[in-house]
């Protein structure tokens, strides 16, 4: 049971690509450690490295995934079974995969990616990341054990909604029935929090805790330049 191993509450997503200023595992991992001393209930790291050192630094449940670009493709997030390996090698307890409708690299289909996962690695939780109200049926009935509103937004279909997608996650929370509901994707305020754990398990955040970069841009741009006393 996954409630078992994953307690409701904040999942903090500790990811810096190579062009971001804080890319390092021994960043990442003081980072997840920062997210548990506050009160996170889980920690989403991306590549083995970093999922190895944040294992080492927080006694937290990884959701873990792998981030790669394949030329036939347009999932990157955990897109093979080499980057489950990885995750898998590195210790996470839940696999994070892109469960969206899009074509897989090599034409597999998520059905087939799903089964094969399922039978090499039987003890992993699953966690299917979405975009849309179908998809996210189709996690739950496949059988994912947490269902994910990662990438509304983040698909050329799902492009034009505006974030956090409050009124999906509420549309989830009737349909998916087996899987618990997460929801994730620019959630900014306590208020946007809030009206999310309404209606899922848990929520995660990312960017607006551990990217202190688009952080600061936010409140640098939110500023009324007409208080600026510029000489």
């Amino acid at each position: 049971m996954i409630k078992k191993l994953l307690k409701p509450g904040l999942i903090v997503s500790c990811q810096a690509l190579e062009d971001e200023p804080l890319h390092s595992t021994h960043i990442m991992a003081r980072m997840a450690y920062a997210a548990e001393l506050g009160g996170a209930v889980a920690i989403r790291a991306n590549s083995g490295k970093d999922i190895k050192a944040i294992k080492k630094k927080v006694k937290l449940p990884i959701i873990g995934l792998v981030k790669s670009c394949y030329p036939d493709s347009e999932i990157y997030i955990t897109p093979t079974m080499k980057e489950v390996k990885e995750i898998v090698k590195a210790g996470a307890e839940i696999i994070a995969i892109d469960a969206t409708n899009r074509v897989r690299p090599n034409s597999v289909t998520l059905d087939e990616f799903y089964h094969e996962i399922r039978s090499k690695y039987p003890d992993k939780y699953l966690m299917a990341d979405i975009s849309t109200l179908e998809e996210g049926k189709k996690a739950d009935e496949l059988g994912f054990d947490i269902v994910s509103t990662t990438l509304s937004g983040y698909t050329s279909y799902t492009r034009d909604v505006n974030l956090p997608n409050i009124s999906l996650v509420e549309e989830l929370s009737k349909v998916v029935k087996n899987a618990i509901l997460t929801a994730e994707g620019g959630i900014w305020t306590l208020e946007e929090l809030n009206q999310c754990i309404k209606h899922s398990y848990g929520v995660v955040i990312g960017s607006a805790i551990t990217r202190p970069q688009i952080s600061t841009k936010r409140y640098a741009d939110g500023i009324n330049k007409k208080y600026l006393k510029e000489e």
